[in-house]
Formats: C-alpha cells, sequence, structure tokens
C-alpha cells in the first residue's frame, strides 16, 4: 500500500511520516511538499504539490492508494478550494482512502471560528468524495507555548485571555502517531475523531511548566480585546485575530471536547505534564 502525505516538510507532516516509518517501510511513503528540497530529509521518495496547483497533485498522486490531506496554513475561504485540488486529483487516479487534519472548535462566535467553518466544508468535501476516509480533529498544539518559555520567563507570567477555559492540548508527536494508525489500519473507516489530550486551564499548563523548567509562571488572565491589541501588535492583523480567537475559544469551552485519541491511536494520550517533559527532553538531546 502506498501512502501520501501532503505538506511533509511542516511540523505535522514530517511527525506523521516519522510516525509511518516505524510501521512500513519508507518505500511505501511519500511526502508531498511545495518546496520538495525541504522534505528530503525524511528519507522517504518526495513530489512536489502545491494546494494552489490542482496539476501537481495530478502528477503527485499518481499510483497512491491512501492519502493524509494535512491542513492548509492560507487564510480560510482559499483553503477551501486548495483542498478540493487534492480530493479531486485523488479521485481521478484512483486513490482509496483519504485521511484528513481537521481541528476542533467552534464553527461561530469567535475570530478563530472562519478557520473552523473551512475545515467542516473539507469535512464534507472528503465525505461526499465516494472515497473511504477518516477525519481526525486535532486539539491545540502544546508546541507554541513551550516555544514561546523564554519570553514567559522573561515576562514572569503566561498572559492571555482563555481565562479559566480548559484546553484539551495535544502535540504534532502524538498526532503523528495517531494518524500513523488511521492511514493504515481499516477499522477506521468512515469515523470522526476528536484527537485531543485531557483538558487543563492555563494556570495548570503554567505549573507543568515549572515543575519541569523548575519556573515560577504564574497565569494572568486579560480581557479578549486587550489581548487581540497585544497580539495584532506582535504578529499583524491576521495572525494576531487567529491567535486570539484560539484563546477565546478556550475561554468560552469550545476546546473542552471528548478525546477519541485512545480509539484512535490505541493507547491513551500523554498528559500535559508528559507533554512538556517530551518536548523538554527533544530539546536537550538536540542541543548535545
Amino acid at each position: 500500500m502506498n501512502i501520501a502525505v501532503t505538506s511533509a516538510s511542516g511540523h505535522l507532516g514530517t511527525a506523521i511520516v516519522k510516525a509511518l516509518l516505524k510501521d512500513t517501510k519508507a518505500e511505501n511513503i511519500v511526502a508531498i511538499a511545495r518546496t520538495p528540497e525541504k522534505a528530503k530529509h525524511l528519507g522517504v521518495e518526495v513530489r512536489k504539490g502545491d494546494y494552489n496547483s490542482r496539476e501537481d497533485f495530478d502528477a503527485a498522486l499518481k499510483d497512491i492508494d491512501v492519502v493524509l490531506l494535512v491542513s492548509g496554513m492560507d487564510e480560510p475561504q482559499k483553503r477551501i478550494q486548495q483542498h478540493r485540488n487534492v480530493i479531486e486529483a485523488a479521485k481521478q487516479n484512483g486513490v482509496q482512502k483519504i485521511v484528513y487534519t481537521s481541528i476542533v472548535g467552534a464553527e461561530e462566535n469567535n475570530a478563530f471560528s472562519p478557520v473552523v467553518q473551512s475545515n467542516r466544508q473539507t469535512e464534507e468535501d472528503i465525505r461526499n468524495s465516494g472515497l473511504q476516509w477518516v477525519i481526525g480533529r486535532n486539539g491545540i498544539y502544546i508546541e507554541p507555548d513551550l516555544e514561546y518559555i523564554d519570553t514567559y520567563v522573561k515576562e514572569g507570567e503566561i498572559r492571555n485571555c482563555a481565562d479559566d477555559g480548559k484546553c484539551t492540548y495535544t502535540s504534532r508527536e502524538e498526532l503523528g502517531d495517531a494518524y500513523a494508525k488511521l492511514l493504515l489500519e481499516e477499522k477506521h473507516h468512515g469515523k470522526t475523531y476528536n484527537l485531543v489530550g485531557d483538558a487543563i486551564t492555563q494556570k495548570q499548563l503554567a505549573e507543568a511548566i515549572n515543575k519541569v523548567y523548575d519556573t515560577t509562571l504564574d497565569y494572568n488572565a486579560v480581557s479578549i480585546e486587550a489581548y487581540k491589541t497585544d497580539r495584532i501588535s506582535e504578529l499583524g492583523e491576521f495572525l494576531g485575530t487567529i491567535i486570539t480567537g484560539i484563546y477565546e475559544g478556550i475561554r468560552n469551552g469550545d476546546n473542552n471536547v471528548h478525546s477519541d485519541y485512545a480509539e484512535a491511536a490505541g493507547r491513551p494520550h500523554k498528559s500535559a505534564l508528559q507533554l512538556v517533559e517530551r518536548y523538554h527532553q527533544t530539546r536537550v538531546t538536540n542541543k548535545k
């Protein structure tokens, strides 16, 4: 069975390819990337695939049995057609199954909702494709918070607008393991899974970071508008608004959903503390 992973040069695509390599041969995996050179390090065949080019995917999906469609990073409305380019090329090439990386979240009422809406449209397109399908709805990655630790330490706090809302954090490595199973195992066909961990508050996240990194961070909540102003100032209008929407969704309880991870991956999801420990260990190892 030949498996293709789109956006393979990105963090999630790379994690999925690495997880697949534990369970199947490299010769059965194809990495698809907009810039193929950036995926050469994966040690599998690499093909060019730009989501904006149907022609790229008409060629990239030849002789592929299963394709993992990683959700694009463009503006929400652009993503719908970009994903359709992959779906239609899959149908034309006789691909048997599509696995899609969607996301948990509310379809309305916060600034992140347009992203969720576009993902739900792709989910519908896949269900109507006539192909076998599996959909994973990813939780919020914990890595961006951990990549921000130096700033947190400098400021002495974690500050956002999530307040007491709970977030079911996951990691790209955890998702990689789950998606490898969804690609390889037939028992998941026709199912939609919430790929998330246990729900924790921002205060509990700070406690986990403090335990692993020996820091003394506090969590302090700010208003949605104050946080939005801060994020836009640092990240620009589009990304700042999206990030604010994510934490607004956490505040509203949109990310406090039940987890289907164990059913999908065949094992329990790691705890938030374990995710922080794993991230820290990996960084220490990579520095040696």
